[in-house]
């Protein structure tokens, strides 16, 4: 059984015991979230929902929020001597699929 899930503007295909990490979320660690169920699929086929699924629901528990490496941005402007470098980290939140309910 999976099912997709939406969260911090992407989906994700997600099955019991999945670690995922997604954009930050506003949760601490061991807490359990919720996430929007898109499309759901078992042994008596599949289900899409408009734009949910009812009844349906995939429950994680956080298991650390952190930043990922960092990543060299630099922007380049030619022949007008412009040039500016910058470093970026990304914040997510590892999640552990917990259920997936029907």
């Amino acid at each position: 059984m999976f099912a997709v899930i939406e969260t911090g503007g992407k989906q994700y295909k997600v099955q019991y015991g999945d670690v995922i990490f997604v954009e930050k979320l506003a949760a601490a660690e061991e807490e359990t979230v919720k996430f929007p169920v898109l499309a759901i699929s078992d042994e008596n086929g599949t289900k899409v929902g408009a734009p949910y699924v009812e009844g349906a629901e995939v429950t994680g528990k956080v298991v650390k929020n952190g930043k990922s490496k960092k990543i060299t941005v630099f922007t380049y402007k030619a022949k007008k001597n412009a040039k500016r470098k910058m470093g970026h980290r990304q914040a997510y939140t590892k999640v552990q699929i917990e259920a997936v309910k029907a």
